[in-house]
Order: structure tokens, then C-alpha cells, then sequence
């Protein structure tokens, strides 16, 4: 295994470009670097720029990682880069994309079933819980795209994985791998965006395990909130997501698995704004309506996470939601900011010492 980072939130990333950035990836003493698109490494797909990344990558010694990005049908005004790159066709762009990136050997490519909107409070910050279309709509949608690109996919040895992202269950990916076909899909394991449908991170990693291909390793804080729970992203250690358990599913299943560590962005890059506290509504009669798949017993070990969770903070060995925020983003104002390039840096330190620890105690070869 290899340790890395997700290059959308390094630090600095669209400052330096991709080129300089692979020099801090190094720097930071990481392994690689996952680019979530192919287009974050070259907008308009210059092959001789990506030759030149994937030179320097080869040189440094660094992996190099990349993706399609949202393949969700009912999403795609919100990446018009993809019909851009097609031309006007997105299929075509898609196909562009895939054929770019094999050229320089990245054939394992993050998909991502679509976007949150973190100005909406509640479930309607996903899209699974959109009104103008159903989430089964959604799910047949994306698998229909990924089927046109399948063709694609085959002939250049690349496999679309499907990110288990905020609205997605771990459930439906594997339905959507067996609608697709497992030799052109494959799973990018966040650590962490399961909570956020109720599923428990080692469970759902079991369930996952022989098809992830690429990974986002995040921790979080969750806690109860009025009206459901609190999410919160927190650096690796810090949070409940249980690395040791995680990190010994997936090296059993694929040691050459690249651990991209994916951490809260630079505020120096993305300033925050104000926007309504977030909340997983998990006692709503219509969320529970809305995650079918979930079984007493995921439920029992989900709860008995907050649980744990709720008594870390008790015992003031982590901050809870608010006090968190206050400290970083100014929170309720958000007008002093102290989440910056620096703090960013030890974000990632935090993360990665975490890691490495665990991968030692585990005979794990970063």
C-alpha cells in the first residue's frame, strides 16, 4: 500500500497546478496523488502536459490517480465541463476522458452518483432525496451511463468506481457494479460517507472490500443534534471511524491498494460561508422510508457508535460539533477563519501519523 492524498483539497493545489504540486505531495512525505477528474490534470486533455505529469509522478516516485467525475444523468448542469469537453456531448466527453487517462496509465477512475448541496439543511442536502425525480430514477440514470462507457472501459483495461458518497448506500453500489459488470466498475471506499446513510464504516467495507479500487481515507465526528445527528469531518484518530479495522479488511483483500487521504479544504483556497447546520435526519419516518436496505443489527452497531462517540466528548478527549467549528471557522459568524494553509498542513500530518501507526501495529508495508 501507498500513502497519498486526494488532490482536490491539497492545499494550495490550484495555485501550483498539477506539475508543482506533485514536488508538495513530496514534500509532505505522501506517496501520491489522486486527481478526482483527469480534467483537474489537464482542462482541455493536452497530452503532452499529461505525459509530462505522469513523467514526473514516475520520477518522484508518486502514484498518480484520476476520474470521471458525476455520472449521475439528472446532475449534469452542475458539471458542464463534461458536456464542454464532449463538445456539447457528454457521452463523447466521458469517452474522451477515459481514453485520455488510460493513455497515461490511470485505469482505475473515481465516479461520483452526485452532488451535496450544503445550503440545504437535512436530507435535501442530497440528492437522493430530490422531488422532481426519484432516487431509483437517479440509480437507473447512472447505470445507464455507465453501461453507454462501458464498451470504452473494457477496451482500455479501465475500471469506473463509484465513490460511497453522501446520498449512495453501500448496497446500491454493489447492485450497481452487478447491473454494470464487475470488469469495468469497481467501488473508491470513503472511510467515512457511510455514516451518512446510517451504515456502519467496518460493515460496509466488508460488503465492499473485493471491489474497491481506489479509496478516500476520512474520519468524522457524529453525534445526536436536535432533529437527527451532526456530521462533521475531523482528521484521521480524532474521529469514529475504526482505521484498524478498515486497514485489515482492505489489505487482506488488495495490498497494492493506494490510501488516499481526503481532508477538510483550506480555507485559503475555499473560503466557508455561513450555511444551515447540517443534520442527518435519521429518526425522520421519510429518511428511514428512504434507506430500505438498513437492517436492525447496522442500526445497532451505527447507534452504538454515537454512543461511544458521545462519550469521548463527555470525557473531553474530542470537541463536539459547535465547539469544533468555533475554533476553526468562526462558527456562527464565519468572519475569522483560522482553517488555513498551515493548519491545512497539520491536518494532513495528523492524518497520515494515524495512519502509518496503524499500518505498523498491522505489519502493513506503506
Amino acid at each position: 500500500m501507498k500513502l497519498g492524498i486526494d488532490g482536490l483539497k491539497l492545499p494550495e493545489v490550484k495555485k501550483r497546478g498539477p506539475l508543482a504540486s506533485l514536488d508538495h505531495v513530496k514534500s509532505l512525505g505522501l506517496q501520491g496523488i489522486f486527481f478526482s477528474t483527469v480534467l483537474d490534470m489537464s482542462p482541455d486533455l493536452d497530452s503532452g502536459l499529461l505525459r509530462d505529469i505522469r513523467a514526473k509522478a514516475d520520477e518522484l516516485g508518486l502514484y498518480l490517480e484520476s476520474g470521471l467525475g458525476k455520472i449521475n444523468p439528472y446532475c449534469s448542469a452542475e458539471a458542464p465541463e463534461l458536456r464542454a469537453i464532449g463538445n456539447g456531448d457528454i457521452i463523447a466527453g466521458l469517452t474522451r476522458m477515459i481514453e485520455a487517462s488510460a493513455a497515461i496509465g490511470c485505469r482505475e477512475m473515481w465516479v461520483s452518483p452526485g452532488n451535496f448541496k450544503p445550503a440545504y439543511p437535512g436530507r435535501l442536502a442530497a440528492d437522493r432525496f430530490r422531488t422532481d425525480v426519484t432516487w431509483e430514477e437517479q440509480l437507473a440514470g447512472m447505470a445507464n451511463v455507465m453501461r453507454k462507457l462501458a464498451p470504452v472501459a473494457r477496451a482500455h483495461g479501465v475500471h469506473m468506481n463509484i465513490e460511497t458518497h453522501d446520498e449512495i448506500t453501500s448496497f446500491e453500489i454493489l447492485r450497481m457494479i452487478e447491473a454494470v459488470g464487475e470488469e469495468c466498475a469497481g467501488v473508491v471506499l470513503d472511510t467515512a460517507n457511510m455514516l451518512q446513510r446510517g451504515e456502519d464504516p467496518v460493515l460496509a467495507t466488508q460488503r465492499l472490500a473485493p471491489w474497491v479500487r481506489q479509496t478516500h481515507i476520512k474520519d468524522a465526528y457524529i453525534g445526536r443534534a436536535p432533529g437527527g445527528l451532526d456530521f462533521q469531518p475531523r482528521p484521521c484518530g480524532s474521529g469514529v471511524v475504526d482505521f484498524a479495522a478498515i486497514l485489515s479488511i482492505l489489505a487482506q483483500v488488495n495490498p497494492q491498494l493506494n490510501l488516499s487521504l481526503e481532508i477538510a479544504q483550506s480555507t485559503d483556497d475555499n473560503r466557508r460561508r455561513p450555511y444551515p447546520r447540517q443534520c442527518i435526519q435519521i429518526d425522520d419516518p421519510l429518511w428511514r422510508a428512504g434507506h430500505p436496505d438498513l437492517t436492525a443489527s447496522e442500526l445497532e452497531a451505527y447507534f452504538a457508535t454515537i454512543d461511544a462517540c458521545a462519550q469521548r466528548v463527555a470525557a473531553g478527549e474530542v470537541e463536539d460539533w459547535e465547539s469544533y467549528e468555533r475554533t476553526r471557522y468562526g462558527y456562527p459568524s464565519y468572519e475569522h477563519q483560522s482553517y488555513g494553509f498551515n493548519e491545512a498542513i497539520r491536518f494532513i500530518q495528523q492524518s497520515a501519523a494515524h495512519i502509518r501507526a496503524i499500518c505498523r501495529a498491522q505489519g502493513i508495508v506503506l
